[in-house]
């Protein structure tokens, strides 16, 4: 699978993790049963059940604070999305457009852009740009001394 399905996949895969804890999470379930029902013979009925499962996991989890089965329902997803991927060529944009509704407003965007810029040789992976992934934060929490 080339990296910008890939990438496409694990973005999916966060978007719906953190649906998951929202309170948008209904309206979300329905567009993630409706986008995963359409690939696998229209079985809405399971498609909820399993993610109602991965979201009880990942609440279980959070209470929990059992980052390993954060990750564990995360990566489940992303697998899913990346077998969805390869088997259905329609499916990468229509998970775009999904994406697009499930991400902040267009203002939220903007307040933290930054340009993208990958230094230091040839990358021969994923890269990621954020501030922080989890529990692991980029750069320094602490104000600026003076």
């Amino acid at each position: 699978m080339d990296a910008e399905l890939s990438a496409l996949a694990a973005a999916g895969a966060t978007a719906l993790v953190q649906q998951m804890v929202t309170e948008g999470w209904v309206q979300a379930r329905g567009r993630a049963v409706a986008f995963f029902s359409r690939r696998r013979g229209g079985d809405e009925t399971v498609v909820e059940g399993e993610l109602e499962a991965s979201r009880a996991q990942l609440v279980a989890a959070r209470g929990a604070e059992d980052q390993d089965a954060e990750a564990g329902v995360q990566a489940e997803w992303r697998n899913r999305l990346r077998r969805t991927l390869r088997s259905d060529p329609t499916a990468a944009a229509e998970l775009r457009a999904l994406l697009a509704e499930l991400g902040p407003e267009p203002s939220a965007r903007r307040r933290g852009s930054a340009p993208d810029k990958v230094s230091g040789g040839v990358q021969h992976g994923t890269v990621i740009r954020a501030r922080s992934v989890g529990n692991v934060t980029i750069g320094s929490t602490r104000p600026p001394t003076r």
